[in-house]
């Protein structure tokens, strides 16, 4: 008889979460949680020592287990399956000049075309690059590549067992065709110094990768954004908003993109869609800026901004205090535009500073809907959805109806869900958010007048981006 119960780990940069879920509601019964240590080069086995810390005492009655790890991690074996450098992460950034120089070698349109997006520093095969041009001798010795999820679903299934991976995750290398379904050895090689070494098997969606020798059966797993979409059961029509310390927008869609600016990201999903993703570095960060500069708490930042008029007075904040990649603005400075006595309040400054955080994810629809995307409704979360201001000006600025789903680890409860779905054998996997009344907040619809003010107020926003960054501000359509 099938276990009523499956788990979900989130391999994320800094920590294992778990959640054991009920397999036919999603209902979470036990959570776990376990730290990872910090840099953006760790050897894997601190994530299986994590793993198991997170999960002591908590799959009793598991009947299947998935994983969603960070992506595009870098980890190597050899021969023997023994590790043969410390696993490099996606934000580590000293593969930044070799990303440069895959693009200048292959063009930026032909990567976008074999793989769906352009490789910049955080992708693998920008990794392989750097690997095999500061590191040759250790580079010699790599026999197989995985990726973070990769490597953890190769230890749950223990010794003896092939490497698996899935299309979701392997999209992000750099060296798999989404819209193929295939991986790219020649790119693989022309990154590597001409080295092949072996690859996971690809699993479909709902297969199997084998048994723990518990005999829990072990999922193919995912990458975090992949995970994080099956958690929140996208549809076509529906896009992601996260407001972490960057912002990420992504949404399903029946067709591959492929952008060659480089803006978005031409990802699949773990459900046999795709998954076009795009990044900003200023998200959540921005109102906590704000607010310290102001001298005041979150909560009466909010209040500062709820107490100002949409537009802010006619202040235009571009909010690129780390620099911006959706534009690619890396040197770019935070900028005031249209500042007068009349308006310098604190009320417009923390309302501007909400208004220019939502433009520049707008600019990520934008840049979606640019690759064919259709948005029907914005899902919103992240620490930023939490502020009462950025709930009532979301809807305004995104012209389209917002929703906030309920707090919950989006990551882990996608793996439990793909678990689910494999451990059944269905068709289609189990629907836990309508079927078993999950928490979501309707945010009140824009009217017709919120969307002309949204309208302007991101037609600001762009007119001061080309008069402080020269990008042309083309007209949005009203």
């Amino acid at each position: 008889m099938k276990s009523d119960l499956v788990a979900g780990i989130d391999s994320s940069t800094q920590s294992t979460k778990v959640v054991v879920c009920d397999a036919a509601t999603g209902e979470i019964v036990r959570t776990g949680r376990a730290s990872h240590p910090d840099g953006t080069e760790v050897a894997p086995s601190a994530w299986w020592d994590a793993l198991r810390e997170a999960t002591d005492g908590l799959l009793d009655g598991v009947g299947a287990i998935g994983v969603g790890g960070q992506q595009h991690g870098m980890v190597t074996l050899d021969e023997d399956g023994e590790v043969v450098r410390p696993a490099l992460l996606w934000n580590d950034t000293r593969s930044a000049k070799a990303a440069e120089d895959l693009g200048s070698e292959l063009g930026a349109e032909n990567w976008a075309k074999s793989v769906g997006s352009v490789p910049v520093a955080s992708f693998t095969v920008t990794k392989l690059r750097w690997m095999a041009e500061n590191e040759p001798e250790l580079a010699d010795r790599v026999a197989k590549v995985l990726l973070p999820h990769d490597w953890l679903t190769w230890r749950l299934l223990g010794q003896g067992a092939e490497p698996v991976t899935d299309r979701g995750d392997a999209s992000g290398t750099g060296y798999f065709s989404p819209a193929g379904g295939t991986y790219r050895q020649d790119l693989l090689a022309h990154a590597f110094g001409g080295r092949t070494p072996s690859l996971p098997k690809l699993l479909g969606p709902a297969e199997a990768a084998g048994h723990t020798p518990d005999g829990i059966l072990v999922s193919a797993g995912t990458g975090d954004n992949m995970a994080a979409a099956l958690g929140l059961e996208l549809v076509p029509g529906d896009v992601v908003v996260s407001l972490g310390t960057s912002g990420t927008v992504f949404g399903v869609s029946e067709t591959a993109s492929a952008d060659p600016t480089g803006i978005v990201a031409g990802f699949a999903d773990a459900t046999g869609r795709f998954l076009p993703l795009a990044c900003t570095l200023n998200a959540a960060r921005v109102l906590t800026a704000t607010a310290a500069m102001l001298g005041v708490e979150l909560a009466e930042f909010d209040k500062l901004a709820l107490a100002a008029a949409p537009g802010s007075g006619g202040l235009t904040f571009l909010p690129y205090l780390d620099g911006e990649r959706t534009p690619n603005l890396p040197d770019a400075k935070g900028t005031l535009f249209g500042l007068t006595r009349a308006n310098m309040t604190p009320e417009n400054l923390a309302r501007a500073a909400v208004e220019g955080m939502l433009c520049g994810l707008a600019a990520g629809l934008d840049a979606l809907r640019e690759q064919g995307l259709e948005v029907r409704r914005v899902l919103l979360i992240g620490g930023g959805a939490q502020s009462a201001a950025v709930r009532a000006v979301a809807p305004v600025v995104f012209g389209v109806p917002v929703v906030i789903p309920e707090v919950a680890e989006y990551v882990a409860v996608g793996a439990a869900r793909q678990a689910a779905w494999a451990l059944a054998s269905s068709k289609e996997p189990p629907r836990w958010q309508e079927d078993h009344g999950k928490t979501r907040l309707e945010l009140a619809e824009p009217t017709e007048a919120d969307r002309a003010e949204g309208y302007r107020i991101q037609q600001r926003h762009l007119e001061a981006r080309e008069l402080g960054h020269g990008i042309p501000a083309k007209p949005k359509e009203d």
